[in-house]
């Protein structure tokens, strides 16, 4: 696994300031957030590119591109595939197109984002209209798209198989897992390295949230305080940047090559609300499907899931429509289920946000301990077991991961420890069919 995120540069990083309760959101500083009406966010400090890629190229790339690159790297030093220190300390040189080079057909990467490279766009089109048409940069047709970041990872580790992005707003992390899970449970390929990625932390993106009153605001001078999932004074979420990798495997690929599994990506679930172009349905029908799905997918009853790490954005209306999918799609164990909403700590990394909560997933069922969400202090929904305060220990199997972006886009994937027997946590396949049944 790799991250480059608001809570630091790594993995690492990442899960001691989610775990601490440390938050990521700070003030935004600069002329070019004056006049905005929220000038807060989650942004990437302390993060170089020198020695990452030529320096060319560094010119030419977003920042987006180079964190979705770094994320990679991590992920792919982390599992043993490429040399250097897991966390980056250390990087040993690797040949460019060759480090899968042995099976590179069976190899695929993912991108996931929302938005992509937002930021050469909006530069290229304030060049055109100061200079005219030869001040756009060549490179804009090149390394512009979102899709961009798969074919440079694809040509920088020599992977021949499908190199391709994946788009559903905030969903985008999720549902790139799951077609990673799904090519690879398919037969399609042998290995998917999935990364997210997000950068909407530019003044356009500002403005844009913040007139649709999404973005949680008045919080200028006190900025930790500004993301509060569940809580009464919730008004909105918190825009973050970053990116997060993970690399999939088949169970057979990693144990050829003498990879200890840190878990089993085993459900994944996606719908749509086919509801509004923002809200939620109110009911929570669609991510209920979303989550039903998932289970039915894992062979895992809902009374089995050990703990959610839900997507807990801070807006009124989502948050109140997550739990009420929730209630439908877990029946009673929505009520005992611990819940984090890593998302107070981190802020909102939208497209890649999926990816980094699956990350912090893994590292929760690796050391049986679930984060604290930040800002509950006075609870809407006190018949929820919301975990607050600090980290908690829990006896953990399984965590499931959820994900529901604008559009109506919904996505949930379902880890488990590996080599967890699956008949353990079966579901009775009637009665899975008669839930999702009951939630369309």
């Amino acid at each position: 696994m790799g991250a480059v995120t608001p809570s630091g540069i790594g993995v690492g990083a990442l899960w001691d300031a989610v775990m601490g309760g440390r938050s990521a959101i700070q003030r935004l500083d600069g002329p070019e957030f004056d006049a905005l009406p929220v000038r807060i966010g989650g942004r990437i400090e302390g993060f170089s590119a020198g020695g990452l890629v030529p320096t060319g190229l560094v010119r030419r790339l977003s920042p987006v591109q180079l964190w979705a690159i770094a994320a990679a790297d991590e992920a792919l030093r982390h599992a043993g595939v490429i040399g250097g220190d897991a966390a980056g300390a250390h990087v040993e040189a690797f040949s460019a197109g060759e480090v899968f080079s042995d099976d590179a057909d069976r190899v695929a990467i993912i991108a996931a984002t929302g938005s992509g490279p937002v930021d050469a766009m909006q530069a290229a089109t304030r060049a055109l209209d100061a200079r005219g048409p030869r001040a756009v940069p060549l490179a804009l047709a090149v390394y512009g798209a979102p899709d961009a970041a798969a074919a440079l990872l694809s040509q920088r580790y020599g992977a021949t198989g499908p190199a391709q992005g994946v788009s559903a707003t905030c969903a985008s992390g999720a549902i790139a897992l799951g077609e990673g899970l799904r090519r690879i449970r398919h037969g399609y390929a042998d290995a998917v390295l999935v990364v997210g990625m997000e950068d909407c932390l530019g003044p356009v993106n500002l403005a844009s949230n913040a007139n649709l009153r999404a973005l949680a605001a008045g919080f200028e001078d006190a900025p930790q305080l500004a993301s509060r999932p569940f809580d009464r004074a919730r008004n909105g979420f918190v825009m973050s940047q970053g990116a997060g990798a993970i690399l999939l495997e088949s169970a057979e690929r990693a144990a050829s090559r003498g990879a200890t599994p840190l878990a089993e990506l085993a459900g994944f679930g996606a719908s749509s609300d086919a509801h509004h172009p923002t809200a939620p349905h109110p009911e929570g029908r669609g991510a209920a499907r979303a989550v039903a799905e998932c289970l039915d997918d894992a062979g895992v009853a809902p009374e089995l899931v050990d703990h959610v790490n839900v997507h807990g954005t801070g807006t009124p209306a989502g948050d109140a429509a997550e739990l009420a999918a929730l209630d439908l799609a877990l029946g009673a164990r929505a009520r005992t289920v611990p819940l984090s909403a890593t998302k107070s700590t981190t802020g909102h990394l939208l497209g890649a946000a999926g990816v980094v909560e699956a990350v912090i997933s893994v590292q929760s069922l690796r050391e049986q301990r679930v984060p604290p969400t930040l800002n509950l202090t006075d609870p809407e929904f006190p018949d929820f077991d919301v975990v607050t305060g600090r980290a908690r220990a829990v006896e953990l199997r399984t965590v499931l991961s959820t994900s529901f972006g604008f559009g109506g886009h919904n996505g949930a994937i379902l880890l488990r420890e590996p080599g967890t027997d699956a008949s353990e946590s079966h579901a009775r396949p009637a009665a899975r069919r008669d839930r999702t049944e009951e939630i369309r």
